[in-house]
């Protein structure tokens, strides 16, 4: 295993462990509150990262055998399965998360070094096997601030928000429904355009911390303690995803 790899599965594991304290911690009634996300509650967010960990397997399984296997039957199969999941207590939410992780920490630490140079699928679209680690991550940061259960993306790891912010705002390049304008990361010395491209691009510029940006561009956070400038106040981006 290379030292990038190595690196990752250290940071998903933290990332684990910090998602786990919270859900250990919660009550039946509080696993049944709603969560951040519209119309799912906590629950269906704990169940929603114990199948996204047996998703990442079946992929993991398909760049060490070749063989293709999909995250998902079918989207209509996840979300089933997110939904027969979700009533269940607390104390059986938790241990689907922390099983269902562990499994993937096994297969992605056991995975021969020549398979993470496959290619795999996620709804169709192909890239690298080492992405499913910045995916994973990436769900369990993002899923732990929308459990509502305290973290907040100012506590999101600095690595974290160094990783995603430029995966986040290149998704946001040229795109329609986004406020053309520039993202000027505190301490960074490169920014990023997003918006649709053209003349006046970049004469509204949003300024913050990269955590704070994130949060804003991911849909965590409204853009509160971010400076525009070229603007009347932080545009509202259309939802990531």
């Amino acid at each position: 295993m290379d030292s990038e790899t190595a690196q990752r599965l250290t940071g998903i594991q933290e990332s684990t462990d910090r998602l786990l304290a919270a859900a250990s911690g919660l009550t039946d009634e509080q696993a049944a509150a709603p969560s951040r996300l519209p119309g799912w509650s906590r629950g269906h967010v704990l169940t929603h990262l114990a199948r996204n960990a047996d998703g990442f397997c079946n992929l993991l399984y398909w760049a060490r055998t070749g063989t293709r296997t999909p995250m998902y039957p079918s989207e209509a199969a996840r979300d089933e399965g997110i939904e027969a999941g979700a009533k269940r207590s607390a104390a059986d939410l938790a241990a689907d998360v922390r099983g269902s992780a562990a499994a993937f920490a096994a297969a992605a630490a056991g995975l021969p070094e020549a398979a993470w140079a496959a290619v795999v699928e996620r709804r169709g679209e192909p890239f690298p096997a080492p992405e499913i680690l910045r995916a994973r991550r990436s769900e369990l940061e993002f899923h732990h601030v929308d459990l509502g259960s305290g973290y907040l993306p100012d506590e999101w790891p600095a690595d974290f928000v160094a990783d995603a912010l430029p995966r986040v705002a290149g998704s946001f390049a040229g795109r329609p429904g986004m406020t053309a304008c520039r993202l000027a990361p505190d301490g960074w010395a490169d920014g990023f355009l997003v918006g649709p491209a053209g003349p006046g691009a970049t004469d509204v510029v949003v300024h913050g911390t990269p955590g704070r940006l994130l949060a804003w561009l991911s849909g965590r956070a409204d853009g509160a303690g971010l400076q525009v400038t070229g603007a009347a106040a932080v545009p509202v981006p259309p939802p990531w995803r």
